[in-house]
Order: C-alpha cells, then sequence, then structure tokens
C-alpha cells in the first residue's frame, strides 16, 4: 500500500449495468472508506455481485463510472487494478496438493509456476518477505507446511485471503466470504476482516447474513439493483427497511454495541 499519499476512496458513481439486456444496477452512487468495512447486504438477485465485480474493475457499466480516488478505475491499466484492488469470489478453489505457502505465493502472479509446479526458490527476498507478511495478516503463519487438503473450511478461506493480501492492495472486495463456514469460522474470518480494516485496507463484503454485517463500519442495501440505504448498521437494519426489501418482520436488538437482527 502507498502510505505516501492519502489513502484512496473507492466510489461509484450513478453506476448502472445490465446483463443479457436485462438493467440489474440502476444509477448507484456509493463510496468505500480505507480502515473501513463496507457490508453489501440484500436478496438473491439484488446486484450485490455485480456491484463488487464493478467495484475490482473486472467489468464495464453500461453507465457511470468507478473511482479510485480521483482517477477512473477503468483508466489504470489492468496491473495497477490488481495492485490496489483484490477481488475474492465466491467460490476459488484452491488445488489439493499445495502446501498453504505455496498456494499464497500463487497471489504474487504466474510467473512461479515452472513446468506445472510451484517454484518458490524462483521469489525474490522481498516477495517471501510480502508471502510471509500476508500469512500472518490473516492469521496462517502456523499453517505453512499443511496441505490444502488437511484444512478445515475456515482454513481454507484465510489461506485465500493470504493469497490476495500479498498484493498489498488498498482495497478488499469479497462476494460472500463466509458461505459454506460454520458459524465459529465465519465469526472469526470477520474478527479477521475488522484487524486488516484496522491496519488501513478497506473491505467491501457482500454478506447473506445481517448479524455478520452488522461488524462492519457502513452497510449498502440493495434491492432489485437499487439502493434503499446506507449508513452505520443501526441507520441500516432497521425493521422498516427489512420488512420492505425482505418481506419479513424483524425485532431489531442492541448487544455490546452491535446490533442484532431477530426474525419474527
Amino acid at each position: 500500500m502507498n502510505f505516501s499519499a492519502a489513502p484512496a476512496t473507492l466510489s461509484a458513481e450513478h453506476l448502472t449495468q445490465a446483463l443479457g439486456g436485462k438493467a440489474v444496477l440502476h444509477g448507484l452512487n456509493v463510496t468505500a472508506h480505507p480502515a473501513q468495512i463496507t457490508a453489501v447486504i440484500g436478496p438473491n438477485g439484488a446486484g450485490k455481485s455485480t456491484l463488487l465485480q464493478l467495484l475490482a474493475g473486472l467489468s464495464e457499466p453500461v453507465g457511470g463510472q468507478v473511482r479510485l480516488g480521483d482517477v477512473p478505475l477503468l483508466q489504470l491499466s489492468r496491473r495497477e487494478r490488481a495492485s490496489r484492488l483484490a477481488f475474492l469470489a465466491q467460490s476459488e478453489p484452491l488445488p489439493a496438493e499445495l502446501r498453504v505457502q505455496e498456494a499464497v505465493t500463487l497471489g504474487l502472479g504466474a510467473g512461479h509456476w515452472l513446468g506445472g509446479l510451484l517454484s518458490l526458490g524462483s521469489l525474490s527476498a522481498i516477495e517471501v518477505q510480502r508471502v510471509s507478511l500476508a500469512m500472518q495478516r490473516a492469521g496462517i503463519s502456523e499453517l505453512a507446511h499443511r496441505r490444502i487438503a488437511e484444512l478445515s473450511g475456515g482454513e481454507v478461506q484465510r489461506t485465500t485471503l493470504a493469497r490476495a493480501l500479498v498484493s498489498t492492495p488498498e482495497f478488499l472486495l469479497l462476494d460472500e466470504p463466509t458461505n459454506h463456514l460454520d458459524i465459529g469460522y465465519a465469526v472469526n474470518f470477520m474478527r479477521q476482516l475488522r484487524q486488516l480494516a484496522a491496519s488501513g485496507v478497506g473491505v467491501v463484503a457482500a454478506l447473506h447474513d445481517l448479524n455478520l454485517a452488522a461488524w462492519a463500519d457502513q452497510l449498502w442495501l440493495l434491492q432489485g439493483g437499487q439502493l434503499v440505504a446506507a449508513g452505520p448498521p443501526q441507520a441500516v437494519l432497521t425493521a422498516p427497511h427489512l420488512r420492505q426489501v425482505y418481506g419479513l418482520e424483524a425485532d431489531i436488538l442492541h448487544h455490546a454495541g452491535r446490533v442484532v437482527v431477530a426474525w419474527g
């Protein structure tokens, strides 16, 4: 991350997208900040994944734009986008035979594969340091020599996270990172994201579990490709908002300074 200048924001301006001729995002205006977690919530088909892909620069909108700081994102080279933004899709399987350290090294790019095998010996001293730091930040240093096939679901998810952190991104974008995780692993993963945000990384995560989303600094609530509400959890996770979007009654509780959603 470049600390010589003020950290950039990641913003969507009048962002519109269509898939198969059908509009899936309608003029969104949102801003994610460094050192904060933003949770994108809403039912299936709300546009969460599409928004994340646009914010990562993986696709081009039909209207509006994404800006990283003051610069339109798509004006940056693919290499610069990849170095400043890391994107984790819903399911990114890692080769089961790899050791954790090798899997994390994949985040450095394809240049370290020789004949289908990973060549750790080709790493520079700086790259070795980056891999080590990424594993430390993801809390998996002690797993370095374990094979992917030997890991729990939560450990695999943290390994995938470390792979993304090798590029020292300014923003980390995650599409349903807690899917298929037991609640214990999911909560620990959110704690890991909180630590990353405290270190200065901006995190934007699409989440289904509203009580996990309540760990975020701000929420974007989507419905049908439109922004219903944006702001801190206590302003977004309200009974009227949830009734409008999910069609269900909810009791909104508060515990240890965090919003808790109890469905009626």
